[in-house]
């Protein structure tokens, strides 16, 4: 098992467990009211320029029993996208553990994440971040990952891997990404370019986020770790970000001349909107009782009419999908109830789902807009756009925005082969839009 010795202790931070303490003490805000917190973002420089924001953001964590703390390579050793799988990571404060089997199994539900070591040894941007942790609980444990320069599909991934290995172990975790924001450019370029950074994550919008630090050109090392956060916190239940503070090494140093960006953000849970609480009800009530639950209290967008799909999934993985194209019942909340009755009980892929699963259970629930025609697939986004591949009687449908499809051409294959359409089988395309619930 491997100790992981501190780096940057007694430069970043106090390197005397005492002195740190007492830093740590100053950092944080006692009167803030800790919230249930899926993800947050994190500066991660000297204490004496980011602690006050660090200490005010991790201040506002209800604390779980381990945190995944992603932060950018600035070393460039090791793997590129590097899991610290096995061991403990010291500090002035004493020794903290890795969850080595949430760690573990975030690597195998990856095509990216690879267990290594090495990117870790000399790497400041996890390291900094474990006073504060240990401050607030001595028996946190963590995941280290460091991330390297990559697309958006890969961060992707990588947080919907650490989504799935938090669902599959049943872990209470706060993915926590480490990272700053502009680097030494003038105060007003740095608030101009982190605005737009932290406009991004406040919309949890990881490909609007990395288009904008290329395009506007911002040296922000926070965007890798907060990509990935923001995919597993989707993943996860997080609802809409919220800045906790922002500020720059210049509010510190009183030198505006040439300044670091550092933001601290949280991404409190979500409660379950009473489109999914409606999907989850019908299935438990037929399940257990073998009776269709009749909706009430009905919400304004449960009155309209339109197609729905329920997606039920377990620990990760489908356990149900069935929906219809267009309306079938009065209103979309009897659409809610037969579609989740059918998920659950139905769908030829699966056994019907027995009472002992309902708990480990989660539910989708996408409205689908009215279909429109399109001209050709240049009209067609695999994440935007659901899309309906017609030939004859026959049609295929997907929703948009689904793990593993990331083309157009992926879409209509899958399409043709649920409708039984021929590679070369000429077809009529439609698109779509959903509303999805979580």
């Amino acid at each position: 098992m491997a100790t992981r010795q501190p780096v940057v202790a007694g430069r970043f931070y106090p390197g005397s467990a005492d002195q740190l303490r007492q830093t740590i003490e100053r950092l944080v805000d006692p009167q803030a009211a800790p919230g249930d917190v899926v993800g947050a973002l994190v500066p991660h420089a000297g204490y004496e320029y980011s602690g006050a924001v660090a200490g005010a953001t991790i201040s506002r964590i209800a604390f779980k029993e381990t945190f995944v703390v992603i932060g950018p390579s600035h070393t460039g050793l090791g793997r590129p996208f590097s899991v610290f799988a096995d061991g403990v990571w010291r500090t002035p404060l004493g020794d903290v553990a890795v969850d080595g089997d949430l760690a573990r199994l975030a690597v195998a539900l990856s095509h990216y994440l690879e267990e290594d070591e090495v990117a870790h040894f000399q790497e400041h941007s996890v390291e900094v971040q474990l006073p504060f942790l240990q401050y607030f609980k001595p028996d946190v444990r963590i995941v280290p990952i460091v991330l390297a320069s990559a697309e958006v599909d890969v961060y992707r991934e990588i947080g919907r891997a650490i989504a799935g290995a938090v669902k599959e172990t049943g872990r209470e975790v706060v993915v926590l990404a480490s990272g700053d924001l502009t680097h030494y450019e003038s105060q007003a370029s740095a608030e101009k370019k982190d605005r737009a950074g932290i406009e991004a994550i406040l919309a949890m919008d990881e490909e609007l986020l990395l288009r904008r630090v290329r395009e506007m050109d911002i040296s922000m090392c926070a965007y890798a770790p907060a990509a990935a956060m923001i995919a597993a916190c989707r993943e996860l239940g997080g609802g809409h970000p919220e800045l906790v503070d922002y500020r720059t090494s210049g509010d510190a140093t009183g030198d505006r001349t040439s300044v670091v960006g550092y933001a601290g953000m949280v991404v409190p849970r979500q409660a379950p909107s009473p489109m999914v609480q409606l999907a989850r009800q019908a299935v438990e009530s037929f399940v257990r009782e073998g009776r269709r639950l009749q909706p009430e209290s009905l919400t304004p967008e449960m009155h309209a009419m339109a197609g729905v799909f329920v997606s039920i999934h377990k620990f990760h993985h489908l356990r149900g999908c069935i929906g219809t194209f267009d309306a079938t019942e009065a209103n979309v909340a009897e659409e809610i109830v037969t579609n989740a009755i059918s998920s659950a009980t139905r769908d030829p892929r699966f056994p019907p789902v027995a009472p002992g699963e309902l708990d480990d259970l989660e539910y989708n629930v996408d409205v689908l807009t009215t279909p429109e025609l399109v001209d050709g697939v240049d009209q067609l986004d695999a994440r935007r756009y659901g899309v309906i591949v017609k030939a004859g009687g026959r049609r295929g449908l997907l929703l948009p925005d689904l793990e593993g499809v990331d083309s157009i051409a992926r879409q209509i294959e899958i399409c043709r082969q649920k409708a039984g359409i021929a590679p070369d089988e000429a077809v009529t395309l439609y698109r779509f839009a959903v509303v999805r619930y979580r």
